[in-house]
């Protein structure tokens, strides 16, 4: 035998028949590509520098390497069973008496609970024509320039066409008080803060009142430049909302009232509104968070914080908001609107999903009160219908009484 074939029998492998041979297929799973691609991109880069290549650094890198177990010299690493998932989410379980503390859905009445006849109401967007007084009085007015108010169910203030404001106690049917000088044209917009009572006009002022004194002006905020149509002091009674005309509505703060009447500073100037601003709410829970609605050129609900004057969210209706109102039971919110369905609109908040759309008047629902327990609200709209829903819900703390439906105005007095 020759050198070569001892060297081909001794050193190179023999040919097996094609029955003994296997092939092996690799598990990609347990490839670790990552360290892979380190290897072919990165790892050689500090080659070509021999500083970095010192005998001291390789022997540091050494020891690194075996405290972290990477002292792998595979790329391709095997193993026959992949590690089992961490539980990053146990899944709760709940008793059965934890079930019974889950809420089920509320279901929302479609329709009006009572429908009543408004002849003569004024279809006016700038007027407020309509309140309900903790006494569960409830005000309204028909064929008149001028709104009721009865946040204490005795007494009511009326503003006039003719720049006068009218107090009345509504149980004698007797007028108290009239407040004059301090607007020059008519008062369409009213709000109580205790004995103070605020009106804004359409000279653009805005005045605060003092019932108990004879030189009853107060203050008076100049902010506005077309009529003031919109009014609400916040529960503190620190904070005053106003909205007018000229698509502008402010926050006043009475921590900053000026001994000069007539250059009393706004806290915030708020431009976002593109129309009017008439609906303005503020929200029960939270005590510095206003919602505002603009009218037909804006259709927006803004959401306000009133201590910075940051808006936190708009969200586009599409229709023109008229007024709008905070559940007092709920994290809801009830809004007015006009052409084409005429509708009330029940958001969630703060997602501002739509809960329900609540229909039956056939012209724009101009005003809207709530009822002293927070769960009924009644509107009213340019059909001359005063319409009541149940929309708000019952309380949870209120005890189930029976339902015995009682008449809105059981006694109906007129205010002439």
């Amino acid at each position: 035998m020759d050198p070569w074939q001892s060297f081909q029998q001794q050193v190179l492998p023999r040919k097996t028949s094609k029955e003994n041979l296997d092939r092996f297929i690799p598990n990609r799973s347990a490839m670790d590509f990552d360290y892979a691609h380190y290897m072919l991109t990165e790892g050689w880069k500090g080659k070509e520098n021999p500083a970095v290549n010192s005998p001291s650094r390789e022997a540091y890198l050494k020891q690194l390497r075996e405290a972290l177990n990477m002292n792998r010299t595979r790329i391709l690493a095997f193993k026959n069973k992949a590690p089992a998932p961490a539980k990053l989410f146990p899944r709760k379980c709940f008793s059965p008496q934890q079930a019974k503390l889950v809420r089920p859905k509320r279901h929302v009445p479609q329709t009006s609970e009572r429908t009543l006849d408004a002849p003569d109401l004024l279809d006016d967007f700038y007027l407020n024509l309509m309140d309900w007084g903790s006494s569960n009085i409830l005000a309204i007015v028909l064929g008149s320039t001028v709104y009721f108010w009865a946040p204490d169910g005795k007494h009511i203030a009326v503003g006039l066409n003719n720049s006068e404001v009218q107090l009345w106690d509504s149980t004698a049917i007797h007028q108290l008080r009239t407040l004059k000088g301090g607007h020059r044209t008519r008062v369409g917009s009213l709000a109580w803060n205790n004995h103070i009572l605020t009106s804004g006009g359409m000279d653009f002022r805005i005045i605060n009142n003092d019932v108990r004194m004879r030189d009853h002006i107060v203050e008076t905020y100049r902010g506005h430049n077309q009529e003031v149509c919109g009014l609400k002091w916040s529960a503190s009674g620190q904070q005053l909302a106003s909205g007018g005309n000229d698509n502008l509505h402010h926050i006043w703060d009475r921590s900053m009232a000026s001994s000069n009447l007539a250059t009393t500073q706004w806290l915030h100037r708020l431009e976002d509104h593109t129309a009017a601003v008439k609906a303005l709410a503020w929200c029960p829970f939270q005590g510095n968070l206003l919602a505002s609605g603009g009218g037909g050129g804006d259709r927006c609900i803004k959401f306000w914080n009133t201590h910075t004057g940051a808006c936190l969210n708009s969200v586009d209706t599409g229709l023109q908001v008229y007024a709008l109102l905070w559940s007092e039971n709920e994290r809801e919110l009830l809004s007015s609107h006009g052409f084409t369905q005429n509708q009330l609109i029940l958001w969630k908040y703060p997602s501002m999903v739509k809960m329900a759309e609540l229909t039956g008047h056939t012209s724009r629902v101009l005003f809207m009160a709530q009822s002293p327990d927070g769960c009924t609200v009644a509107s009213a709209a340019g059909d001359e219908t005063l319409r009541f829903w149940n929309v708000f819900g019952t309380p949870e703390a209120a005890k189930p009484t029976p339902k015995t439906n009682p008449e809105p105005f059981p006694n109906v007095n007129r205010i002439r």
